[in-house]
Formats: C-alpha cells, sequence, structure tokens
C-alpha cells in the first residue's frame, strides 16, 4: 500500500464583506503590476540646474534665477557644461521684449556661452567629450547646462580659456564682419565706430589696427575717455557722446570718413552717412538708442525710426556712397550662413593666437547677479565685455533693518517691570550719597 502526497492548494484570496452584505474579492497582483509600482518608486527625480530665466518682458525683476531640468542632448547637438557667458545688448533688448520673434515667456536667457562638452549627440563627428569650446545658440546660453546644434559651437585654440572665448568670439565675430567682410577695411583708410568702449567697439579699434595707417574715431562717453587712454587704447581720436562730435571730426579729417559703424540707430544715422567721404560706407549693427529706459517703449523706437532720413537708391548713385547692415543671428539663424561665419570664428581665434587681439573684460559676475550686470550695460558704464560665471558666489545684499508689522523699524523693547524697579532702587541708593556730599561741601566752604 502506497501513501499519496497532496499538494496542498494555493490559499484562495480572502475576502472582504461590503456594505450590503456581499463578500468581494481582491483584484489578484500581477507580476506586471508589481513591476511597475517598484520603478514608480525607484525612478529618481530629474536632475535641475540654475538657469537665467525671463519670466515675462519687461524690467530687471522680469529675470530671475531658478532651477529648470537639465537638458537632454538631441541628433546633431552637444551638451555644454558652462563656465561662462557674454552678456551683450542684444540681451536688454530681448528682455524689454524689443527683438523681432521672441520666443514665448519663460524662457533661458543668453547667445553666448563657453565650456566642456559632456555629452554628444548622434551625427555628431567634430567634437568629443572633454573638449573645451564656445558656443552662440538662439537663447538657452545662461545656464549651468545647455544642448547646442554642433553647427554653433566652435572648438577653442590651446590657451584660451572660457572667459577669453566669451569676450572674444561674439564681440571680434561682428568687429571681423564689419571691417573686412563689409567695409572693406584697406591701409590708408578712416573709420568712426560709436560706443567705442564697449565690446564690439574695442574690437573694432584692436583689429583696425591690424592694417596699416588706419585712423580710428570712437565715439563715447566722456566719463570712459580716461579709462580708454590708460589702457593700451588703439582709439586715435576720442570723442563725446552728445556732442558735436561731426565738427570735430571734421577738424581732422575735412573729407569726413571712409567708414562708419553704427550700433545705435536714430539721429546717428543720419550725421554719419554726413560724413561720409565719396565712396565711403555707411553700415548699422545695432539699434541700442530704443532702449532709453528699463521696459520697452513704443515712442523710443518710433523716435529712433523717424529721426532717420530715408535715403534713396539714386542719392547713393549720385553721391557714390553705401549703406549697409549685419545681424549676427540673423545671419546664422534665418539666414543659414552658419559656414560663413565659422569661417570668420577661425580667422578671429587665429589672430588671438598671433597676439594680435586682445580681449577687454570689464568685469564678472554670479548668475545671481545678472541684474546688476544688465544694470551697467545699460547705463553704458562698461568699458569692455561683462561675463556671467555659474561658479561664482552671488555678492552679499546690505542688511536691511527689521520692520515691524506696520513696516517701521523696530524699536528697542520696553523694560519689564522688575528691570525697572532695580533701576528705581539704585537711583534712590545714590541719592543719600549725593546729599552726604553736599553737606560735607557746604561745611568746607563756611569753615
Amino acid at each position: 500500500m502506497t501513501e499519496s502526497t497532496e499538494t496542498p492548494a494555493a490559499a484562495a484570496p480572502e475576502k472582504t464583506p461590503t456594505e450590503n452584505g456581499t463578500t468581494e474579492t481582491p483584484p489578484e497582483e500581477t507580476p506586471e503590476k508589481a513591476t511597475e509600482e517598484k520603478e514608480k518608486v525607484e525612478t529618481p527625480p530629474p536632475k535641475e540646474m540654475r538657469a537665467v530665466v525671463l519670466t515675462g518682458f519687461g524690467g530687471l525683476k522680469t529675470v530671475k534665477i531658478l532651477k529648470k531640468p537639465e537638458p537632454s542632448v538631441g541628433e546633431g547637438e552637444v551638451l555644454i557644461r558652462v563656465k561662462a557667458c557674454g552678456l551683450n545688448f542684444q540681451d536688454l533688448i530681448v528682455r524689454q521684449g524689443a527683438i523681432d520673434s521672441p520666443p514665448k515667456t519663460p524662457f533661458i536667457l543668453g547667445f553666448e556661452c563657453a565650456g566642456e562638452i559632456e555629452q554628444v549627440g548622434e551625427g555628431v563627428t567634430n567634437f568629443k567629450v572633454g573638449d573645451q569650446v564656445v558656443a552662440m545658440p538662439e537663447y538657452k546660453a545662461w545656464a549651468e547646462l545647455v544642448s547646442v546644434p554642433a553647427q554653433y559651437v566652435y572648438a577653442l585654440p590651446e590657451g584660451m580659456t572660457a572667459l577669453d572665448a566669451v569676450a572674444v568670439t561674439t564681440n571680434y565675430v561682428v568687429a571681423y564682419l564689419l571691417l573686412f567682410e563689409m567695409a572693406n577695411l584697406t591701409p590708408g583708410k578712416s573709420l568712426l565706430v560709436h560706443s567705442a568702449g564697449g565690446g564690439v567697439g574695442q574690437a573694432v579699434a584692436q583689429l583696425a589696427k591690424t592694417v596699416e595707417n588706419v585712423t580710428v574715431f570712437g565715439v563715447c562717453s566722456k566719463s570712459k575717455h580716461e579709462a580708454l587712454k590708460a589702457n593700451n587704447n588703439n582709439i586715435d581720436h576720442l570723442l563725446e557722446r552728445g556732442s558735436d562730435y561731426t565738427s570735430e571730426v571734421r577738424k581732422v579729417t575735412p573729407d569726413g570718413v571712409d567708414i562708419v559703424l553704427d550700433c545705435l540707430c536714430g539721429e546717428e544715422c543720419n550725421r554719419g552717412y554726413s560724413l561720409l567721404k565719396p565712396m565711403g560706407r555707411y553700415i548699422l549693427y545695432g539699434s541700442s538708442n530704443i532702449v532709453t529706459g528699463e521696459t520697452k517703449s513704443f515712442f523710443s523706437a518710433a523716435r529712433a525710426w523717424w529721426q532717420v532720413d530715408k535715403v534713396s537708391p539714386i542719392k547713393l548713385f549720385d553721391e557714390n556712397k553705401s549703406l549697409a547692415g549685419l545681424n549676427l543671428r540673423h545671419l546664422l539663424f534665418q539666414n543659414g550662413r552658419a559656414d560663413y561665419v565659422r569661417r570668420a570664428v577661425d580667422r578671429v581665434f587665429t589672430l588671438w593666437g598671433e597676439g594680435k587681439v586682445k580681449p577687454l573684460v570689464d568685469s564678472t559676475w554670479a548668475l545671481e547677479d545678472v541684474g546688476e550686470a544688465m544694470q551697467k550695460m545699460h547705463d553704458r558704464k562698461n568699458i569692455g565685455k561683462l561675463v556671467l560665471d555659474p561658479s561664482l558666489e552671488p555678492k552679499p545684499k546690505p542688511a536691511t533693518p527689521a520692520k515691524g508689522k506696520a513696516g517701521k523699524e523696530k524699536k528697542p523693547s520696553k523694560e519689564s517691570s522688575e528691570e525697572k524697579k532695580d533701576k528705581e532702587a539704585k537711583e534712590e541708593e545714590k541719592k543719600p550719597a549725593e546729599n552726604e556730599s553736599k553737606e560735607e561741601k557746604k561745611e568746607k566752604e563756611s569753615s
């Protein structure tokens, strides 16, 4: 007789009573469901980074330092760990919403940054992880990490730091295109440049002096003249902004100048055109006169447009003069001339390597102090480039006195009743001693 062994049946799921008296069997847990719940528990939160975000068009209060998700690298892109960011006047125009086709807010600001490549996207063959680069993306540059299409990224030459890179790239590429691609600068010519103390103005002066016998007139605020003269100035004649500088130019060269480089627009267009010699060329590369206050002004924009004389092609034909314009952002992102700009970047980096150009950095700021840096540029107080450094600690904020509920400064707290009694007791103890000393004094006087 053999013994039969029975496998114990799996325990049936326990039924739970419901309100109406019936019983309900709980749903059976499947392996797939258990895996999904486990993944939910184990999925880490997305990594975040600091970024300079424009929350709305307007004044400095709309610029915030916020935590944003770290970007992922896409096809044809590289991910850059940012070490330095360049501040340009175009960023102020963007903040006010005075630029054409701005993105919807909120978005990350910035058109220029430099750092180290952390990831390389599919299809990128000319860069690798660890490369030191500078980039000119369309926005999103002012953050700890940025993903940029490789066509707008440039490898740094040996010895160039990230700070040097953001001080050189945009400013000197603009200056190079103005002088050598558009104005055809050759030995013996003369030129006038506005905002001569700014980043592009200094780049124009340095690059112009790589050509023999070129005379440079620079227009800027009077307060900058001494600093420019003391800092290896390449400007032959400094002129005061707001003065009758056209008369001052004609005292030196009665016929005028060969090239006028204008980043202001407005009435300066008419003055610049009037200074041109026959075969001269006026080039507009900015419109900073539309930025008059902290926020966008339709009146300033309209006035700048209205003040410009409308020059017909027949007039240019009769006077043998040329008008031109340069917008680097449009050249890169709208006209599709990334290869053309890359050749200019290569040439500028070669000149830097030869020691023929040296960028002038005005100051370096933490991301949290970007508002103060923007204000300095708005007030035209910078001499050279303004740079943002994500690794810097922000400036300590000035301490403000504590305020009460009504907004007034808090007064010292009142004495407690015990403290008041002790104080009165001490005063009473002093009085007998004072009286005794007075009586002794009288006795001495009578004797």
